[in-house]
């Protein structure tokens, strides 16, 4: 069951830690690093090409352009597609990209970012499976990074960031020096347009949306 954290700026997190039942999540956690195809890919920080660190995995009918680089377009097919047709449904959204993050370890990590490219249009819905170990998911207020927010995702959760998100908040996976084992991390977006897309001009003056999921308990503020 998701339970909703309401942040400020008009800005909420869903999260359910046991969307799926721990046996599934360990056998889908095995089925995703054995069939798909994790690339090691750089992208472009202060206009030079780095390394990600971590290993990354994607499909969409659409290229989706971030950070200095350009996903092309992969036909969404066999198990990413009944996950992202699931996550549709669980959210209210028809997700048409899933991007794929493999943690090794703890070292691997994402840096402070908000998914705020053009493609996603205004207050975009974003859901994020988490698969393996557990893993710290950071977010910090743009007006105020001493207001803060922390989720120690587990295996089989789905989190969902919504309403003002993207543009008021940023969100990272540090680092965490012990941890040994891997987590997989299924993202999913609804790309409005290709890269170069822009959003109506009407359309970026509307408020905020807020989904409501079925089953949704009291939001906790």
């Amino acid at each position: 069951m998701f339970k909703r954290d309401k942040l400020p700026d008009d800005t909420w997190i869903d999260y359910d830690r046991s969307w799926i039942a721990s046996d599934a999540a360990t056998d889908l956690l095995a089925q995703l690093t054995e069939e798909l195809d994790w690339q090691e890919r750089p992208l472009m920080m202060f206009g030079k090409p780095v390394m990600q660190p971590r290993l990354i995995t994607w499909m969409g009918e659409t290229p989706y352009k971030y950070s200095g680089q350009t996903l092309p377009s992969v036909p969404i097919t066999g198990i990413l597609a009944e996950l992202t047709a699931s996550v549709s449904e669980a959210c209210g959204v028809p997700f048409n990209h899933v991007l794929g993050n493999r943690y090794r370890n703890g070292k691997d990590h994402m840096g402070w970012h908000a998914d705020d490219e053009a493609q996603l249009g205004r207050n975009p819905t974003i859901a994020a499976l988490s698969l393996g170990v557990r893993r710290r998911f950071a977010l910090n207020r743009n007006k105020n990074k001493r207001q803060k927010r922390h989720y120690a995702l587990a295996h089989g959760s789905l989190l969902v960031m919504g309403g003002a998100c993207q543009q008021a908040w940023r969100h990272a996976v540090p680092k965490m020096a012990k941890v040994e084992h891997e987590r997989i991390n299924l993202t999913f977006r609804l790309l409005k347009g290709p890269p170069g897309w822009r959003e109506p001009l009407r359309d970026r003056a509307e408020p905020a949306t807020s989904i409501v999921h079925p089953g949704l308990s009291e939001p906790r503020r």
